[in-house]
């Protein structure tokens, strides 16, 4: 059987998917204020970024994936969309479902959801977002081809991960940070370095921009893009299904 990286090391699909699972069980419940710390609070400006690029509509319907803790189902359900926020992990569901009751924000769906195997029929959204999640996905391929297959002619699919900064000196400078502060900061604020070890793995391994512009072509979108922030430390990738 092929085998696949959970971060640095070699496992079996089966094998990284449970794993996967396990760290972001393990981080749930301080996940946002993980990402403050570790993005200096630039999340929140990538993820308004991201929004305008989606330029959800009131009416249409969104399926957002591995949006557990609604970060960016919240954003788009101002603008009177109806999302569904989907994640394979119901640790994650479980939070972001309680800050939508705090908040007070109506009008989400919320579904335990595979993005390799999804339960939805075809041509069922008008558009498809992914945070921070696609390089989790044990068979990326997989999940792009799903994307395509639940949206409808004419839908968009727009996807906000970390990829390789492309500024000189930066991209370096970023590796070292999170190669050593990102774990002892998980470590002093969650208790877990391990996971957060993972997910700096996670992101040094993920393709670099380019590549992954392709590999959403071969899913079978069109007019890819891609709108890197930081030099590309964080991307935004789009396509349409035509």
């Amino acid at each position: 059987m092929d085998k696949v990286n959970f971060g640095d090391t070699l496992v079996t699909p089966e094998e990284k998917t449970r794993r996967v699972g396990g760290v972001f069980s393990s981080v749930a419940k301080s996940y946002d204020v993980m990402n403050d710390l570790m993005s200096g609070g630039m999340h929140r400006l990538w993820k308004d970024r991201f929004v305008a690029k989606v330029k959800p509509r009131a009416g249409e319907r969104i399926l957002d994936m591995a949006g557990g803790t609604g970060d960016i189902a919240f954003r788009m359900a101002k603008c009177g969309a109806e999302v569904m926020v989907s994640d394979i992990n119901p640790d994650m569901l479980e939070v972001g479902m309680e800050r939508a009751t705090k908040r007070g924000i109506d009008g989400l769906s919320w579904q335990q959801e595979n993005a390799e195997t999804l339960s939805f029929a075809d041509a069922s959204f008008d558009a498809y977002t992914i945070a921070f999640g696609i390089r989790n996905v044990t068979d990326i391929p997989a999940a792009l081809r799903e994307a395509h297959r639940v949206l409808k002619r004419g839908g968009r699919f727009y996807c906000l991960e970390f990829s390789t900064s492309e500024w000189p000196g930066f991209g370096p400078l970023y590796d070292r940070y999170s190669e050593h502060v990102i774990p002892r900061i998980g470590k002093a604020v969650a208790g877990d370095e391990e996971s957060y070890r993972y997910l700096v793995e996670s992101i040094r391994r993920f393709p670099r921009m380019d590549a992954f512009k392709a590999m959403i072509g071969d899913a079978g979108f069109k007019s890819t893009s891609v709108d890197p922030i930081l030099g590309g430390l964080v991307a935004i990738h789009g396509g349409w299904k035509i």
